[in-house]
């Protein structure tokens, strides 16, 4: 099955939702949660708080609107007026009651004013941000982050919850279908035709790195034929330049949480730039679309042809910006310009990068 055809089964389902009786929508829903608790809801949510930071994109993908948030992570609004999707759902940006704080703890009250069908909240870390939820007598679904398979789960929950499983059926045929062009290739790679990648979660507030364990950047490394520079890392860990030295990192990658960090912080650093990434032009800034490309989300797909793009050049030949148009088309109803494509790949500080020729508009 190619692409586009899971791009069409997609706008089928999203059709045929558009199309359905009222009355379809409004049957039982229940599910269990990735901390193995049972949801119960009348019908399908229509209002919904999201706590954890990329759940406020995702509902806006799962959905196609962002009609049913009511609440959301400080953090997720910030992404939202940083990327295209503040833009494209500019109601969103109106969501500024503070219904958590940054430390995901819930404003109980806040919450109580949202009037939420349904609260989303992280599961796994401790019944501090998750009893008060309960104890207010609101439904909370609590989701696991960290991997592709947890993200296929907790999107699929949302699709259940408020009523569209058809839409993350074509969603995810649409991921698994990239995952498995790219993994027939990189698959069969050695190690010594895998290049050394270096993700950085922070660069100027912190200088970190992910390593190996319970990382999903060293799985997308992976997945697109490189190896992590950080393996023998514990999970994400402060590191110095000294350090990035001596791994000498064939790619870097920087993140997309800091909005003032370009590539230009490593190729003026005196000993950053002594890096053989540095000297063959191939560092990048993680792009930032309707979520940030870092962590995983419903753009997951468009970041593994990016990186596989970057990667191996010579291996692949996707039309990435054919690829976006057709994903926001899918996701967000929206057709993205030339513009709003260099916007989110960062062409202005990294065009000319080695390999971001490949991406230009034609």
């Amino acid at each position: 099955m190619n692409r586009a055809h899971v791009r069409r089964i997609a706008g089928a389902a999203s059709i045929l939702l558009a199309l359905m009786p009222i009355g379809a929508h409004a049957q039982s829903i229940s599910l269990t949660d990735q901390e193995g608790r049972e949801i119960a809801l009348e019908k399908p949510a229509e209002r919904i708080v999201t706590i954890p930071m990329p759940m406020a994109s995702g509902v806006i993908a799962i959905d196609g609107s962002a009609d049913k948030l009511v609440g959301m992570n400080p953090l997720s609004l910030t992404a939202l007026e940083e990327g295209i999707l503040g833009r494209i759902f500019p109601n969103a940006l109106s969501i500024t009651d503070a219904v958590t704080g940054t430390d995901f703890v819930p404003n109980v009250e806040a919450l109580a004013a949202a009037d939420p069908d349904l609260v989303i909240q992280w599961g796994g870390r401790g019944p501090e941000i998750v009893d008060p939820i309960l104890n207010a007598g609101l439904n909370a679904m609590l989701i696991v982050y960290g991997n592709e398979d947890n993200a296929r789960t907790y999107m699929r929950n949302v699709a259940t919850a408020i009523g569209k499983p058809e839409r993350y059926e074509a969603h995810e045929a649409w991921r698994e279908e990239v995952r498995q062009e790219i993994a027939e290739v990189t698959e069969s790679l050695g190690e010594e035709e895998r290049p050394n990648v270096l993700y950085m979660g922070r660069s100027l507030s912190d200088i970190t790195a992910n390593g190996a364990a319970n990382s999903y950047q060293n799985w997308s490394i992976a997945l697109a034929g490189g190896r992590n520079a950080a393996a023998e890392l514990e999970g994400n860990q402060s590191i110095n330049r000294e350090q990035i030295a001596q791994w000498n990192p064939d790619v870097i990658l920087l993140n997309s949480f800091e909005p003032e960090l370009d590539v230009s912080w490593v190729y003026d650093d005196p000993i950053l730039s002594l890096t053989k990434a540095a000297q063959d032009k191939r560092v990048y800034k993680m792009p930032l679309g309707g979520y940030r490309w870092d962590p995983p989300s419903q753009e997951s797909p468009l970041t593994w042809m990016w990186l596989a793009e970057l990667l191996h050049p010579d291996l692949f030949d996707f039309d990435l910006r054919a690829e976006m148009r057709d994903a926001y088309r899918t996701l967000y109803n929206y057709e993205l310009t030339d513009a709003d494509i260099d916007g989110i790949i960062w062409t202005s500080f990294q065009g000319d990068g080695f390999g971001y020729d490949q991406f230009a508009a034609k």
